[in-house]
């Protein structure tokens, strides 16, 4: 099972990182000023993950295709890394899916 790992920006702000099961880091969130706005962010991304629409798919400047996952409001609440690939893509978007809805929340 993935978890949510929350972490401290030298910044201050809080971020999370949705974590696959091998570790692998399939999501990463905006900087937030509170621990609370970042555990809302955690809750928005389990609610939304299960949505196919809610998945945008993006290419990089360097061609390189990743996804961003957004809330109802169409505000990004998670930024895939860059794939080699958008068969490897579709498996992080799948990874999301499979792992988001029910993963726990760590401090790190």
């Amino acid at each position: 099972m993935g978890k949510f790992v929350i972490t401290t920006r030298k910044d201050g702000d809080f971020q999370f990182n949705l974590k696959a099961t091998n570790g692998q880091v399939i999501l990463t969130s905006q900087g937030y000023s509170t621990k609370a706005a970042c555990l809302n962010g955690i809750e928005s991304v389990k609610k939304n993950a299960a949505i196919d629409e809610r998945f945008e798919v993006k290419v990089a400047k360097n061609g390189k295709p990743y996804f961003n996952l957004k809330a109802s409001n169409g505000q990004v609440i998670g930024a895939s890394q860059m794939y080699a690939s958008e068969v490897t893509m579709n498996g992080g978007i799948a990874s999301v899916k499979r792992n988001a809805p029910d993963a726990p929340v760590v401090e790190e």
